[in-house]
């Protein structure tokens, strides 16, 4: 028996994220006018029911597990996906974060027989995030710092909570489950390597603006590996950057090239959106990579493989990441977890790419 279509199906077959397919049934005027049209064409191509039209159910166990997430998709991502949305390869280039995520936990949710809902907005809050879930599912996973804290606080006593990403918030939310990844250690490991093994010491770091647990652990770990090899860096960033996005990137690197002084030897970026946007630039402005200058990511999103030069990165589990979150939930739903909250670090991965001078040019990156 065939399973019903899911929201990943839709996304996959329209070329754009996961995230889009929500705003066009949740907010569709905030989707461009073609964009809407195809993700609802292939919509109904699928036989594909969005999970709100199920919001009337009155049991008490909807058999629904949610997800809450900030919708932060990059528009220049999905954009190149529009492009050739026949294309496998450009399809995969608009799987992001929270995408992947979705997917593990939409794979897992499957496997023990529960639906998943999909909260993703910045319309009306974080408030209004918890409404459209909280009620409405047994469980759900929520990334760090999408909700308030004495918001989550009051939802954990009647219903399992499992933290995504980031260090815990507060003690107040102490009894929760947690999942994150080995972001200093990741990123620890790429400096160390762009050092030893490349011989590289002007190193120039983007990170963002926003307050964000996983971008500061990163640049933490950045800076162990960089004082551990003698090199003097500040304790803030060289850039921080409003949303790390392609375009945000791509200024990035507009500013640290033109800023007086030596030019960097390695621009490394917090994520690899950034990283893709500073390799336009880069390229738009006559410099190599990594002949001239390395260029690295963060997060082993799809289109960092896919973009020239292969982008070196760190790659984190975030598809292990949704798995274990339903994982949680489902144990805790059916008592066989427990009471002591889980904490857990799901290792990651340095993927060594053309970006850095690793791969030779047409060899197929890792």
């Amino acid at each position: 028996m065939s399973t019903a279509p899911t929201v990943y199906d839709v996304a996959e077959r329209s070329g754009v994220s996961i995230a889009t397919v929500s705003r066009v049934y949740r907010n569709p005027d905030s989707v461009r006018a073609q964009t809407r049209e195809r993700v609802l064409a292939a919509a109904r191509e699928l036989g594909y029911v969005p999970s709100g039209n199920a919001r009337g159910l009155a049991s008490r166990s909807t058999g629904v597990l949610g997800l809450c997430f900030p919708d932060y998709s990059d528009p220049d991502a999905e954009s190149e996906a529009e492009t050739g949305a026949g294309d496998e390869a450009d399809n995969d280039a608009a799987m992001l974060y929270s995408d992947q995520i979705i997917r593990g936990m939409e794979r897992a949710a499957r496997r023990h027989g529960y639906a998943l809902l999909i909260a993703a907005s910045l319309k009306g809050g974080p408030e209004s995030l918890v409404a459209k879930v909280a009620g409405r599912v047994d469980g759900f996973a929520v990334l760090a710092r999408t909700v308030p804290t004495e918001e989550l606080e009051v939802i954990s006593r009647r219903q399992p909570v499992v933290m995504l990403a980031g260090p815990r918030e507060s003690d107040d939310l102490d009894h929760l489950d947690h999942i994150e990844v080995a972001n200093a250690d990741g990123q620890r490991e790429l400096t160390r390597h762009l050092i030893e093994d490349h011989g590289l010491r002007r190193l120039a770091y983007v990170g963002s603006a926003e307050e964000s647990p996983d971008v500061e652990a990163r640049f933490r770990g950045y800076v162990e590996a960089c004082r551990a090899a003698g090199i003097q860096v500040s304790d803030a960033p060289d850039l921080r950057v409003g949303m790390m996005t392609q375009p945000e990137g791509a200024r990035a690197a507009d500013v640290l090239l033109d800023r007086p002084g030596d030019r960097p030897e390695a621009l490394l970026f917090a994520n690899d959106q950034m990283a893709v946007g500073a390799l336009h630039t880069l390229e738009r402005r006559g410099v190599r990579v990594p002949e001239d200058i390395a260029v690295t990511g963060f997060d082993g999103i799809a289109l960092s493989r896919l973009v020239r030069p292969a982008l070196t990165t760190v790659r984190q589990p975030m598809r292990r990441m949704g798995e274990e979150a339903v994982e949680l939930l489902v144990r805790r739903l059916t008592g066989r977890q427990d009471k002591e909250p889980v904490s857990m670090v799901l290792p990651v991965s340095v993927a060594r790419r053309e970006s850095c001078g690793c791969a030779s040019r047409g060899a197929a990156p890792a």
